[in-house]
């Protein structure tokens, strides 16, 4: 059984945390809510509640087997989180799966694990991802060794399919 970090803030997309969640712990894996605080309630684009389990300060990667960063407007505000972006490194460089599905590409170019690397995001961030020295293709999931991205809500099956791949 893998544990797997959900890397989350307010507006996230409610289907991209959701749905790999709900997959991840179905294949029997744990699945543990982290944001900046503990027990702080935030709320989706289309008004999903959830609450933080654990804070950034009270975890590091290597608690962690996996990490997941939905999209919506959460990773803009996860990627100012310096321990959270600490942490989405430090996962990456130790071959753990990261898993970034639409505006989630901000993080993982803030962490700086892009560069070399072949991604995909939601459109309107690709030169982002360019900027910060990745290589961008418009397809459903994206595996570059244990980096996995996906574009947009559509894409969720391909996304969950990779990343559950990578967990066992």
């Amino acid at each position: 059984m893998a544990k797997v970090a959900f890397l989350v803030d307010q507006i996230f997309e409610d289907s991209e945390f959701q749905v790999p969640y709900d997959v991840v712990r179905d294949a029997g894996h744990e699945a543990v809510v982290v944001g900046m605080r503990a027990g702080r309630e935030l709320t989706g684009k289309k008004g999903a509640k959830i609450t933080v389990e654990k804070g950034s300060a009270d975890v590091t990667a290597a608690d962690f087997d996996a990490v997941v960063v939905p999209g919506g407007y959460s990773p803009d505000k996860v990627r100012t989180d310096d321990r959270l972006v600490a942490l989405t490194r430090e996962a990456f460089e130790a071959g753990k799966p990261v898993a970034a599905i639409c505006h989630a590409g901000w993080v993982l170019a803030e962490a700086d694990i892009v560069r070399d690397r072949t991604v995909t995001s939601y459109h309107s961030i690709r030169t982002d991802l360019r900027n910060a020295g990745a290589t961008w293709v418009d397809k459903d999931v994206v595996e570059d060794d244990n980096l996995i991205t996906s574009r947009t809500p559509d894409d969720l099956p391909a996304f969950c399919d990779a990343l559950l791949r990578q967990l066992s």
